[in-house]
């Protein structure tokens, strides 16, 4: 019999997102690397680790580094009690964060840690280190909006049982006495009290479905192409994007992800946060479509403004998005059917109809919890096809027209602190 909600996944297929970090959508990570960032007050580095200034670099056996920013030392003495978690995408690295850090160290001060790393047990080891921390925000780029989901699910935990309370939450550690935090009635993120979490140009609805892929031009043939080809090239992952992954009458790893389901609540751990912003290209971005990333039916996205924001540059639209009500994610006997068309043979009709029936489910789902929605049109940058990395500036001078879009965001995480938070319906 097939399962009627999005929260029927077997265990084993509820771990989608993980092995290889560059080839999966989660690493749980059992190598403890975030162990290895000190605390700003510590006067050495840990074992392992070179020092640069306020920068701790920890070699990686590929050759890669791990960056632990302290965000300077400050005057008072006093160390920081934000943890903000930088998380990349796909095929990306920490060093892709390189201009974004700086940018955001200048402009939160001393109070934020920004930790760029992989997550999970990475960052439950941050905090254990660092017994100021009270909250905690995350900003990832394209996929790793999909990690960041997918790890606040893990890191969530709910303590007390009135919304509006506040209590303390015994954190374990890895060495020494357990930890106090703080927890509310929707819980908290790793004991920490749930801040922001932005995503820029991430995929929340998959790839599936006309100029989702943006590369791919709407031309039926290439996106009949890209589905069954996707797995070859990046693995489980692809599958996942395309909401073809895993058995035909289970529904696929992102519907699930937009529900609570017994072993992981993805909407209460969204909920938890103060704050939740979507970062989206509304065009030029050949890599994820302006609908999947601002979390938009094809009816409401409308004519793309050109006008930018005083003081922040390609930022076109800000728009406040209440939550919505619903029953949903489901997935229905018609959508296994459907699921399983779209697997064996992938054409333009089998594919169309399974995508929209998901879309609608997804959105179904993500609805629940109020958005922010940035638009961020590139039009009049001197290389605007490089939207999808000019929006969180991978590179300081091939991708520096997003400065103004990145200000923003440091900006909204300030101004964050003392707002009120976007509400949810659950």
């Amino acid at each position: 019999m097939v399962p009627s909600t999005a929260c029927s996944l077997p265990h084993g297929l509820s771990l989608g997102f993980s092995r290889s970090y560059n080839s999966r959508l989660l690493r749980l990570s059992r190598t403890g690397l975030g162990a290895a960032c000190s605390s700003p007050s510590g006067s050495e580095s840990p074992s392992g680790l070179k020092s640069a200034g306020n920068l701790y670099l920890y070699p990686l056996s590929r050759g890669s580094t791990v960056v632990c920013s302290v965000m300077g030392t400050p005057k008072s003495k006093q160390e920081p009690d934000h943890l903000l978690v930088l998380v990349h995408g796909i095929m990306a690295s920490p060093k892709d964060w390189t201009y974004g850090e700086a940018v955001l160290k200048r402009r939160l001060g001393d109070n934020f840690f920004i930790y760029g790393r992989r997550l999970a047990n990475e960052v439950l080891d941050v905090v254990n280190k660092m017994p100021t921390l009270r909250k905690i925000s995350f900003l990832a780029h394209s996929l790793g909006g999909l990690f960041a989901r997918y790890a606040i699910a893990v890191l969530h935990s709910v303590e007390t049982k009135n919304a509006g309370q506040s209590s303390a939450l015994i954190v374990p550690t890895t060495k020494g006495p357990p930890k106090s935090r703080w927890t509310s009635g929707l819980g908290s993120i790793a004991g920490l009290q749930p801040i922001n979490f932005i995503t820029l140009a991430t995929p929340h609805l998959g790839v599936r479905g006309r100029n989702q892929l943006p590369f791919l031009q709407g031309l039926s043939i290439l996106e009949k192409l890209a589905a069954p080809l996707a797995p070859l090239i990046v693995g489980r992952t692809g599958a996942q994007l395309f909401l073809t992954d895993g058995d035909p009458s289970k529904p696929p790893l992102l519907l699930q992800m937009a529900s609570d389901c017994d072993d992981k609540k993805y909407i209460l751990a969204l909920a938890a946060f103060k704050n939740r912003v979507l970062y989206a290209n509304v065009s030029y971005d050949h890599m994820v479509g302006w609908r999947t990333s601002s979390l938009r039916r094809e009816k409401d996205l409308i004519k793309p403004l050109h006008r930018s924001l005083d003081g922040y540059k390609h930022i076109v639209n800000v728009e406040y998005c209440s939550p919505v009500s619903s029953e949903g994610p489901h997935f229905p006997s018609k959508a296994a059917r459907a699921k399983e068309a779209a697997q064996r043979t992938p054409n333009r009709e089998n594919t169309e109809g399974y995508h929209q029936m998901m879309e609608e489910e997804m959105i179904h789902g993500l609805q629940k919890v109020g958005w922010k929605k940035v638009d961020v049109n590139f039009h009049s940058s001197f290389w605007p096809y490089s939207a999808h990395n000019n929006i969180h500036v991978k590179n300081e001078w091939l991708h520096n027209a997003g400065a103004g879009v990145i200000a923003h965001v440091a900006d909204s995480i300030k101004q964050q602190e003392s707002r009120a938070c976007l509400p949810a319906n659950l």
